[in-house]
């Protein structure tokens, strides 16, 4: 199977809901088309393993959940059992690989593929896997010339805030080094794909303010929320952005406001209001927005916390550069470098609670996920297999 089949089979399966079918296509095909130990958890993450168990251990990390699809990345079947022409809208018969109603249209056109996860990341996945399976890993009784292990993962729940990762770390999950395939292409330049040392976490909170209802024409008998909510609103604005530097590259964070929802009626001096703010974290950093709490009738609560990360082994760092380097340099492309990334990834959580040093590389692109023309490049696809399959090699030969 190719990498353009493999991506279109992946792709295919619907895993916004249910993420369980997407996850045993990638079960079967690993039994069947690598050596590896295969294993999946009571959450339907796929772990597939290959190499010494004693030695340190490198994974490529994906996901293959996905966010809710636009209509027009659905294929559905008419009451006649036919598909409907949303399938066929780029004249090339889309992949229905026999699975019936309600899966995803992918579509091939100017060197490109169109659906839903293909950027965000099945197309990655599909890649990391072909590298898994093609990586020269020592056999049983020439180990001693081999690092360790090569690990392949793939989780679910990474887009409602990384639940299969978390639970894979739960049951034990840490390897030494990782490569998470998120986006990294076009981040320095365009037609390279770059490597990411370090990226913001995002943490979600709310700030409530309580006071003492009251009819609005004798507002002194009571206490206004949303005066109150306003001076916390002040304390937010007046806070200053988090700023850190790595690899070289400065990693701004920012807190704002985003919602606010207060009050009843016309006619009464409001007992609640509440206040959403989104802060983009960035590593070793927090904005202090306790400090709303100096406000009486005001409490903080923090809703989601999305860890950052930064990469803290710069040989590994650099070595995945290397690498990267050198296949662009091969194949006549610009050169790659270090860059960050301003959205949050399950490689903060493995940084964060497993202790793993993560980098990332991907094929996506900026603003091509979780848009109804999500799209990703077939060149780029395959720049990324080889970064994959080249950095599996440097780890399990070193």
């Amino acid at each position: 199977m190719t990498l353009v089949e493999l991506t279109r089979e992946l792709t295919a399966i619907p895993s916004h809901e249910d993420a369980t079918a997407a996850g045993d296509f990638l079960e079967d095909w690993l039994r069947t088309e690598t050596d590896a130990t295969v294993t999946r958890d009571a959450v339907g993450n796929v772990v597939a393993r290959r190499g010494d168990p004693d030695g340190g251990t490198l994974a490529l990390v994906g996901h293959h959940d996905v966010v809710p699809p636009d209509e027009s990345q659905l294929v559905k079947s008419g009451a006649d059992g036919h598909e409907t022409a949303e399938q066929d809208a780029s004249g090339d018969g889309g992949s229905a690989n026999g699975r019936g109603a309600d899966e995803y249209v992918v579509t091939e056109r100017d060197g490109r593929l169109y659906g839903r996860g293909t950027a965000d990341m099945k197309g990655a996945v599909a890649a990391m896997a072909l590298a898994f399976r093609d990586a020269n890993v020592a056999a049983d009784e020439d180990r001693a010339n081999g690092r360790g292990q090569l690990v392949f993962a793939s989780f679910v729940g990474e887009e409602i805030g990384g639940e299969g990762v978390r639970h894979a770390i739960d049951e034990g999950f840490a390897p030494d080094v990782a490569v998470v395939g998120e986006g990294s292409t076009n981040y320095s330049r365009s037609g390279v794909t770059d490597v990411a040392v370090a990226h913001k976490g995002r943490r979600a909170s709310t700030i409530t303010a309580h006071g003492e209802a009251a009819h609005a024409s004798e507002p002194e008998a009571g206490t206004n929320a949303i005066y109150r909510a306003s001076g916390a609103v002040d304390v937010v604005r007046e806070l200053s952005a988090t700023e850190v530097t790595i690899a070289g590259e400065s990693l701004s964070g920012s807190v704002v406001v985003t919602e606010i929802d207060g009050g009843s009626a016309w006619n009464v001096v409001p007992d609640r209001c509440a206040i959403t703010v989104d802060e983009r974290t960035v590593p070793g950093e927090r904005a202090p927005l306790d400090r709303v709490e100096a406000i009486e009738g005001v409490e903080w609560a923090v809703d989601q916390d999305l860890p950052p990360m930064a990469c803290e082994d710069d040989e590994f760092a650099d070595t995945v550069l290397d690498v990267a380097r050198q296949v662009h340099e091969q194949r006549g492309e610009s050169e790659p470098t270090h860059v960050t990334k301003p959205h949050a990834t399950d490689a903060g959580w493995l940084a964060d609670r497993a202790g793993t040093e993560c980098v990332i590389v991907g094929p996506a692109e900026p603003g091509e996920a979780h848009t109804a023309d999500e799209s990703v490049s077939i060149d780029v696809l395959e720049r990324c297999q080889a970064v994959y399959r080249d950095i599996a090699s440097s780890w399990l030969t070193a």
